[in-house]
């Protein structure tokens, strides 16, 4: 049971998120632990509810990458309407411009305790750690402590929605990433595949998270790219849609068998 004390004692959060699975799960997460929050999907959104009165945060939470509203553009405007500290949370490195410019970083996926720590020190020099998705050696399909954390904080019912909702969302996005690939919108292709590499580490499902990081930083034969420090391998988008189809089917499977039909 929660302390009602601590509670009391918690601040209110604002967390901006376009991202559905992403939002959900740290909405999630941080209730459970006894925070009080409101979300937003986009920077728009934030700011009509801080006008409108329908936040008052003391702490801001947003996502460095999202459509509209975003960046050191967003934290401008925080700043004119509210006094609230403002982290920014990524599932990689934050622009240097938004870094600089907000009281804090998270990397993704995070929990309560890294918050808490977080609210406790203000260290803007010190640089968040390298991304794990990009991380070398072989991830699991669906990580076990982030799945049995679910567990041991929530209902099952809540464990098998968060889910549930994840995979509906990844089906609409590797949809999005087709066509977008088909008609050669690699901007938009990218933007899925930060989103699918955000969404996906923070439910735990690592092996999808690392296809989307390897789609964010795709680059097309011959194109100057972004790509994480160390890769210079150019992917085929063949195969990246192939991997990506084969990393869904893979995490269906485990989550058929954590989650049998009734």
């Amino acid at each position: 049971m929660q302390d009602f004390r601590a509670h009391l004692l918690l601040p209110q959060l604002l967390l901006i998120d376009d991202d559905m699975v992403s939002r959900e799960v740290l909405a999630t997460v941080l209730t459970l632990s006894g925070f009080t929050l409101s979300t937003a999907e986009g920077g728009e959104e934030a700011l009509k509810l801080i006008e409108g009165g329908g936040s008052d945060p003391e702490v801001i939470l947003m996502d460095t990458q999202m459509p509209g509203l975003s960046g050191l553009p967003l934290v401008e405007a925080l700043r004119e309407r509210s006094r609230a500290r403002i982290f920014a949370i990524s599932g990689s490195q934050a622009p240097d411009e938004v870094t600089a410019a907000v009281d804090g970083f998270l990397l993704k996926p995070f929990g309560s305790e890294a918050l808490r720590k977080a609210l406790g020190k203000f260290d803007l020099a010190q640089r968040p750690p390298a991304d794990p998705a990009l991380a070398e050696g072989e991830l699991p399909v669906l990580k076990a402590q982030t799945l049995a954390s679910f567990r041991e904080s929530m209902a099952e019912n809540k464990v098998r929605e968060i889910y549930t909702s994840m995979m509906d969302d990844l089906k609409m996005r590797i949809a999005g990433i087709e066509a977008a690939f088909g008609r050669g919108d690699l901007a938009e292709a990218r933007r899925l595949g930060h989103s699918i590499k955000g969404g996906c580490a923070m439910a735990g499902a690592m092996e999808i998270s690392r296809v989307g990081a390897r789609i964010e930083f795709f680059r097309a034969a011959g194109e100057a790219g972004d790509e994480p420090a160390g890769s210079d391998e150019v992917d085929d988008k063949d195969k990246l849609l192939q991997d990506l189809h084969a990393a869904f089917a893979n995490l269906e499977r485990i989550l058929v068998t954590e989650f049998p039909v009734a």
